[in-house]
C-alpha cells in the first residue's frame, strides 16, 4: 500500500511512500533527453523531457514508480488492486501501464498537456515480462497549480479533478473523496462545547479538534490521515523546512514493520519515502532502514545524454554522533 501527496510552499513538492512486504531494489534515476523510450504498440520516443525519479531497470528500460520532470509535472503509481482494469480507453494510441509514467513525463509540461494526451490513451495490460506480471495500479499526476487522479476500471478510462492532492488505494477515488464528508467536524483549532450547553465541558489536552482522525492502516484512512495533516500543515519557506514538513506528513501513514500482515505472515513496511522539488529537480528520499534524507539533483547531470543515470538507495542507517 502507499501513499502519495503533493505540496506547497515557496515551491512545488510531490512525494509518496513506497509499501509492500519486499523491496524491487528501485534505484534514483535520472533518464535525460535523449534516451530512446520504446514502447511497445507505438513509436520510440527519441527525444523528450528529461525527468528524475525512483525505478526499476529492467533490460535497460527504467520501470518508473514515481517522478517528475524538467517542467515541474510530477506523476506516480499506486496500487489498485481490486479495481484495476486494463485494456480501456477511447483512445487509438496503445500504452503499456508500464509505460505510462515515461509517456507522460516525457511528453506533458502540465496538466493541461496531460489531459490531451489522455484523450488519445488505450490503457493496455501486457506484462512487462513473463517473470514480471501486470501491476494493478492507479496514478496521481500534478503541477505546481493543480492535480488530477488517473484510473483505468471496468467502466473505462476516467480522470478526477483532485482538490485534496491526496492519493492511496482501493477504493476508486471518488468513494475517497466523499468520505471526508464525515469528518466535517475535524480541526486543529481547540473544540467548542457543542455537546450540551447545560454541561460545562472543556477541553483537557491539546489537539483534541482532531479526535476521531483514523489512526489504522487502511487505504481509506490513510487518505483522510493524509488529506488532513497536508491540508493543515504550516511550514516555513525555505528548502529545509519545506522538505522537513514534506517528509513529517508522511511520517504520519508510514507503515511499521510487524503492524500490517499478509496472508503469508509477512510484514509490509514502508520501503521508501520520496520528496521531489518539482521547481529545482531535485529528488529526496529516505528509506526504511535509513532516516536520513538523501538527494539527488537532476540540475547537476547531462539533460542531452542518452544513457540512464542511476543512484543506488542508500539503505544503511546513517547516524551522526555528537561526542
Amino acid at each position: 500500500m502507499c501513499t502519495a501527496i503533493t505540496y506547497r510552499t515557496r515551491d512545488f513538492y510531490f512525494g509518496r511512500t513506497l509499501d509492500l512486504e519486499f523491496s524491487y531494489n528501485a534505484e534514483v534515476t535520472v533518464t535525460p533527453r535523449n534516451f530512446p523510450l520504446p514502447f511497445r504498440h507505438s513509436q520510440t520516443l527519441e527525444r523528450h523531457y528529461a525527468f528524475i525519479g525512483m525505478a526499476r531497470t529492467e533490460d535497460g528500460y527504467p520501470l518508473y514508480f514515481d517522478g517528475c520532470n524538467e517542467k515541474g509535472l510530477c506523476m506516480a503509481g499506486l496500487d489498485f488492486t481490486g479495481s484495476a482494469h486494463y485494456g480501456c480507453g477511447s483512445g487509438d494510441r496503445k500504452i503499456c501501464h508500464f509505460e505510462l509514467i515515461p509517456w507522460i513525463l516525457g511528453q506533458c509540461a502540465n496538466l493541461r498537456e496531460v489531459r490531451s494526451k489522455l484523450e488519445q490513451l488505450h490503457l493496455m495490460g501486457d506484462a512487462f515480462r513473463e517473470d514480471i506480471p501486470p501491476a494493478r495500479l492507479h496514478w496521481l499526476i500534478a503541477d505546481r497549480d493543480q492535480a488530477l487522479t488517473l484510473e483505468a476500471t471496468r467502466e473505462g478510462i476516467r480522470w478526477h479533478e483532485n482538490p485534496a492532492g491526496v492519493l492511496t488505494n482501493n477504493p476508486p477515488f471518488e468513494q475517497m473523496l466523499f468520505s471526508l464528508n464525515q469528518y466535517l467536524h475535524l480541526t486543529p483549532e481547540e473544540p467548542e462545547n457543542r455537546f450540551a450547553r447545560q454541561l460545562r465541558l472543556e477541553p483537557f489536552t491539546h489537539g483534541l479538534g482532531a479526535m476521531g482522525l483514523p489512526g489504522d492502516l487502511s487505504s481509506p484512512s490513510r487518505f483522510v490521515r493524509a488529506a488532513f495533516t497536508k491540508l493543515n500543515a504550516v511550514s516555513g519557506e525555505t528548502e529545509s523546512e519545506s522538505v522537513g514538513q514534506f517528509f513529517h506528513i508522511l511520517d504520519t501513514v508510514s507503515q511499521t514493520r510487524g503492524c500490517s500482515r499478509t496472508e503469508d505472515g509477512d510484514c509490509e513496511i514502508t520501503v521508501y519515502t520520496c520528496c521531489c522539488n518539482a521547481d529545482r529537480g531535485i529528488y529526496y528520499y529516505t528509506t526504511y532502514e535509513n532516516r536520513q534524507i538523501t538527494a539527488v539533483s537532476m540540475e547537476k547531470e547531462d539533460p542531452e545524454g542518452r544513457e540512464l543515470i542511476r543512484y543506488p538507495r542508500m539503505e544503511q542507517q546513517q547516524i551522526l554522533y555528537q561526542n
